[in-house]
């Protein structure tokens, strides 16, 4: 219980900080990347601000020997810049860019009324589970014997 608990207050820390900063606001956020002409710089601060308090909470976090609602840290282990990173790194910013919804944005706005934010979390889960799906076949044909 106490585990989903936390799991909740942290989550609506999440949602209202990025309702606050205006992060779910896709106007808002095409304009941080209209370079050319409408630009807005503001999202550049709360982008700052979160990899600050990030750097200064993995220092302090990493150093226990496990999270206190888990048995140990679930961190990447690999460091291969390859296919699926760079290919998911991409699918990330061109529909951030083309939506002008995060992943992280759009659970929030789902909340506060955005229509085009159910369609953007529909497209989500969708191309996640095509992205599952194309990577269990392409496992199972290459552990297949010939």
């Amino acid at each position: 219980m106490s585990r989903i608990l936390s799991a909740l207050v942290i989550g609506l820390v999440f949602g209202a900080g990025i309702a606050v900063s205006g992060m779910i606001n896709p106007a808002k956020v095409l304009n941080f990347f209209d370079l050319a002409g409408t630009w807005d710089p503001s999202l550049a601060f709360v982008m700052g601000g979160a990899l600050i308090v990030t750097a200064i909470g993995y220092r302090f976090v990493l150093k226990n020997p496990a999270p206190i609602f888990d048995r140990r840290f679930h961190l990447p282990t690999s460091r291969a810049i390859d296919l699926p990173l760079l290919a998911g790194s991409a699918t990330f910013g061109i529909g951030w860019g083309i939506t002008g919804f995060c992943p992280g944005g759009s659970i929030p706005a789902l909340g506060l009324g955005h229509g085009e934010a159910w369609l953007f979390v529909a497209s989500m889960v969708a191309g996640i589970a095509l992205a599952r799906l194309s990577r269990q076949i392409i496992s199972a044909r290459t552990t297949r014997p010939a």
